[in-house]
């Protein structure tokens, strides 16, 4: 058998995929499964272990791409698709196979397992894919109930570093925290402001905490702002992969971070995290998972004080 599962961004919800992802593999242990993403995904995919082939040119940039994308998959020959993305582009590869398309997993009319959930778009992703693999038949139990769903297992990530990381390694012995003060370029409303991490950071150092910030190389400002206020916090930003983050996320005492992708890893890894959101996103749905999570929101994150991201970290640091 020949499945297709396809998921193309973003982090965050690549991330909170690989349950949905998981719990495909086990119901196909047999099969023949191919993932269609794209690049800046294809290592983390591959460490998973759940896929036979890995395909990264799911987003095609004009027609004759997109053609070219459609008889591959027509050639595949696929015998059921598992459209994680569940946008229009990824509907628009459903409308292209027919008229003979594979069975079908999402929301292209005409789908052979359509998740028609009317209140779908109200759902926290984690419980809005398990229902649509519930509708399946693949899941018949899958937890639906708002919260119930589980974050996924990341052991594949934490196993695949552990001879090339260790907290020593980047200076951070002995307890340590996270803080992840990225999101999106285009939504600088998800971003608590970062003179506000700095006076954090000083308080978690107070602590005897060490402090790291976490992010790509464009966060760098961010790290530097930060470390304006707090001179000993440790600058990861632009040092670390995906997997990296995860271990370290596993062995943090405490993350603190908007809502964006990392922050989603460092929770399901297993960190103590607290998140912030504004307006801009809910997180009703599409929250981080993880063993101790604390959701903060406000309509605009420089109304937040730290005192009261302070009283979160006690909440979720309780014993």
């Amino acid at each position: 058998m020949r499945i297709l599962v396809i998921k193309l961004a973003a982090l965050g919800d690549v991330v909170l995929a690989f349950a949905a992802m998981q719990r495909i593999r086990k119901a196909h242990a047999g099969a023949h499964i191919t993932l269609l993403t794209t690049p800046p995904f294809e290592a983390l995919a591959r460490e998973s272990g759940l896929f036979d082939e890995i395909w990264t040119d799911g987003r095609p940039k004009g027609l004759l791409p997109e053609i070219a994308m459609l008889r591959r998959l027509r050639r595949a020959k696929f015998n059921r698709v598992y459209d994680l993305q569940t946008s229009s582009r990824s509907s628009r590869y459903f409308y292209g196979l027919l008229p003979k398309p594979p069975e079908w997993s999402g929301i292209a009319f005409g789908a052979s397992h359509p998740h028609a959930n009317p209140n779908r778009d109200q759902m926290h992703t984690l419980e809005r894919q398990a229902d649509q693999l519930m509708a399946a038949g693949i899941w018949p139990d899958a937890p639906i109930t708002p919260g119930t769903a589980p974050p996924p297992d990341l052991q594949f990530m934490l196993a695949s570093v552990d001879l090339r990381l260790s907290p020593k390694s980047f200076s951070l012995e002995g307890p340590f925290a996270l803080l992840i003060p990225g999101a999106s370029p285009h939504r600088p409303q998800k971003r608590w402001p970062a003179d506000r991490y700095g006076l954090l950071a000083q308080k978690l150092a107070g602590q005897g905490m060490a402090v790291a910030v976490i992010g790509g190389p464009g966060e760098a400002v961010l790290a530097q702002r930060i470390k304006a206020l707090a001179h000993d916090v440790i600058d990861l930003t632009g040092k670390t992969d995906i997997a990296q983050v995860a271990a370290l996320g596993a062995r943090a005492s405490l993350a603190v971070g908007n809502d964006t992708g990392p922050t989603h890893l460092i929770a399901a890894a297993g960190a103590p995290t607290v998140v912030v959101f504004s307006a801009d996103s809910d997180p009703a749905l599409c929250a981080p998972r993880g063993p101790s999570v604390c959701v903060l929101r406000r309509p605009l994150l420089s109304d937040l004080d730290v005192n009261t991201v302070l009283d979160a970290v006690a909440s979720v640091s309780a014993p």
